[in-house]
């Protein structure tokens, strides 16, 4: 049997065509055992004549990111190497991208990311991006998280610490304790090969080091933002509450330890991706009928829409069927 596909769509991607036109994008598929708390790996490579900003309204997913800035050619040591937790994003994300480099993503399922960090609810990583070794000790540099065997394989790839060196890198913690760097071998080991596969392979190799714990609340979460992404129906918590016979405040609970948000965030996040690609999929002379689109998703009338769009994107959805850039 042949493994599973990662899913195609690009949902949550903001002007997609352009995105793409831009950079090498694509997903792979992780170890059977992972891929039940897996979306799947995404990677990106680019080369860039002029710097280009994409912008991702986020999932709602943990994910684990190795990135590399610099040309793909250029030797190890002058290569920026670093790799970092990114929790739930609230808002609009927005990365600028110059010149060359390389991205090597782990996206999570939502509520798949706590059996492989218990010690925090997943709520603590929310609205923020840390440092790998802040939530997963046995990667910082000199730790030997055993991703390269060669002890050699790290040689000159220098430990960048990730995240904004302004704010505390985990619960608890000051910016006075510093960053704690990324291992240069498990860097080398997920950025440096050539091929996607060899890749994956180390990512793999570091997702199964860590995991996963078996966790039945997990397993649960996961079902229920599932149901939100696949049922158009479901438009209040109060459908949730009586799917599974949880409280309004267990299921509130359960959301903030395994997936990191509230479940009408979850709700609200879903329809508007919803709402984004119908937008995307617009006629520019005509477009949608926003007020049943609006009735569809859940929305109290198309002005409820056409606000929670225009916060979260920037620009109205018409304009944006349009083809106007988002600021």
């Amino acid at each position: 049997m042949s493994d599973p596909a990662p899913r195609k769509d690009t949902r949550g991607i903001v002007d997609p065509a352009e995105l793409l036109s831009r950079v090498r994008f694509r997903r792979h598929t992780p170890a059977p055992e992972l891929r039940p708390y897996l979306e799947h790996y995404w990677l990106i490579d680019w080369e860039l004549p002029e710097p280009y900003a994409s912008h991702v309204v986020p999932h709602p997913s943990m994910n684990i990111v190795f990135q590399r800035y610099g040309a793909l050619g250029a030797p190890a040591a002058d290569a920026r190497a670093s790799a970092e937790v990114s929790g739930i994003g609230l808002g609009l994300f927005t990365q600028k991208l110059t010149e060359a480099g390389r991205v090597c993503g782990i996206q999570f399922r939502p509520g798949g990311f706590r059996p492989f960090a218990p010690a925090w609810p997943v709520s603590a990583w929310t609205g923020r991006r840390v440092p790998l070794a802040e939530v997963f000790p046995d990667a910082g540099a000199g730790a030997g998280t055993g991703a390269a065997k060669d002890a050699d394989a790290g040689a000159g790839m220098p430990a960048v610490t990730g995240g904004d060196t302004s704010t505390p890198t985990g619960p608890g913690t000051g910016t006075e304790a510093g960053h704690p760097a990324t291992d240069p071998g498990l860097l080398f080991a997920v950025l440096s090969p050539d091929t996607d596969h060899a890749r994956v392979a180390a990512l793999d190799a570091f997702l199964l080091a860590h995991g996963p714990a078996p966790d039945p609340d997990a397993d649960r979460a996961m079902e229920l933002v599932d149901l939100v992404r696949g049922d158009r129906t479901v438009r209040k918590v109060a459908q949730l509450v009586a799917a599974t016979g949880l409280s309004a405040r267990s299921l509130q609970r359960l959301f903030a330890r395994h997936v990191g948000v509230g479940p009408k965030w979850v709700i609200l996040r879903y329809r508007i991706h919803e709402a984004l690609e119908r937008a995307e999929a617009a006629d520019p002379a005509g477009g949608p009928d926003w007020a049943a689109l609006a009735v569809e998703l859940g929305y109290s009338d198309q002005a409820h829409l056409v606000r929670e769009f225009t916060a979260t994107i920037g620009v109205p959805p018409t304009a944006y069927a349009r083809g106007v850039s988002v600021p």
